[in-house]
């Protein structure tokens, strides 16, 4: 079985479409723009908030994006996650992880403050070893920096570490960091766009990746 597993967190860990969509419609609607559907959030989620918010925002200048997406960091970080959940059979596998001694980790695009509260209400009680999102210093996924960082800090070897996430960046990120990958099919993309990706293992559930973990 593999000794260490490194999650992405929106669309592997936790369905945040629902808040991520709410903040940034309120956002958009605060700057007099556009609100966008639930399927564009899905697809313009995975390179970080700044990206988000430039995809949603369209074709306007540059300074004005960065204000919006300051508005909108702001008030996500305090939106309180409170539509976010768990995918079926996630407590389990995480549970699972505890009681064998394998060691989990976060590695997001999410920002930092952001990420540190969703770990606080949703993960906490995992004792994940490493959580990570963006901030100064940590460069965004497909770099594979932190990836990197968080094996050492492990002690095990990247052949006895897993990658597990929704998105073309989770794919790039494990392949730069030369570690398995397993592409989760109940996140925000398809397995075509995964498959276009690069992505050769695949799981539907949890129950999936709970077998992919324990059978190494």
């Amino acid at each position: 079985m593999y000794k260490l597993v490194l999650f992405d967190l929106d669309g592997t860990l936790l369905d945040t479409v629902p808040d991520i969509m709410q903040t940034l419609n309120s956002t958009l609607k605060h700057f007099g723009l556009s609100e966008i559907s639930e399927r564009e959030v899905k697809a313009f989620v995975g390179n970080g908030a700044y990206m988000l918010v430039k995809r949603a925002c369209g074709n306007i200048a540059e300074e004005e994006i960065k204000k919006i997406h300051a508005y909108y960091a702001e008030k996500f970080a305090a939106c309180g996650n409170g539509n976010s959940k768990y995918f079926d059979g996630e407590d389990e596998l995480l549970k699972k992880l505890c009681k064998n001694g394998i060691k989990a980790g976060i590695i997001t695009n999410k920002p930092q403050a952001a990420t540190l509260n969703v770990y606080e209400k949703f993960f906490k009680k995992y004792s994940f070893f490493f959580v990570q999102g963006q901030c100064a210093g940590a460069p965004l996924k497909p770099d594979p920096t932190e990836v990197l960082r968080a094996i050492n800090l492990s002690g095990v070897e990247k052949n006895e570490c897993l990658f597990v996430g929704d998105g073309e960046t989770d794919v790039q990120v494990a392949k730069n960091a030369e570690v398995d990958c397993v592409s989760a099919l109940w996140g925000y993309r398809s397995r075509a766009q995964l498959e276009e990706a690069g992505a050769k293992i695949f799981a539907r559930d949890f129950k999936e990746l709970d077998k992919i973990i324990f059978k190494k």
